[in-house]
């Protein structure tokens, strides 16, 4: 098993993204839901992205998760647009 800070840490290392625009993450493991819950911010922008445990076990063993993938890819053309 993993904690949140070494699934944070792959994220990031997946999606080097997150850093570079300064969107903040942010996880935790919901045992109502039986998945981990990824937030990113930044400033008024946020999303929460539920993280099935297998996928965070692939995104563990460095396979991208496509979800979130375009989740953030998304945010981050949400952000990119309002900056303008």
């Amino acid at each position: 098993m993993f904690d949140k800070k070494e699934l944070c840490a792959k994220i990031t290392e997946l999606y080097p993204d997150i850093g570079a625009c300064g969107i903040d993450i942010d996880a935790f493991y919901s045992t109502a839901k039986g998945s981990w819950i990824i937030e990113l911010k930044k400033d008024e922008h946020t999303l929460k992205h539920h993280l099935e445990k297998h996928d965070a076990k692939d995104c563990m063993d460095g396979k991208e998760c496509v979800a979130l993938g375009l989740e953030i890819a998304q945010l981050k053309k949400n952000i990119e647009s309002k900056q303008f």
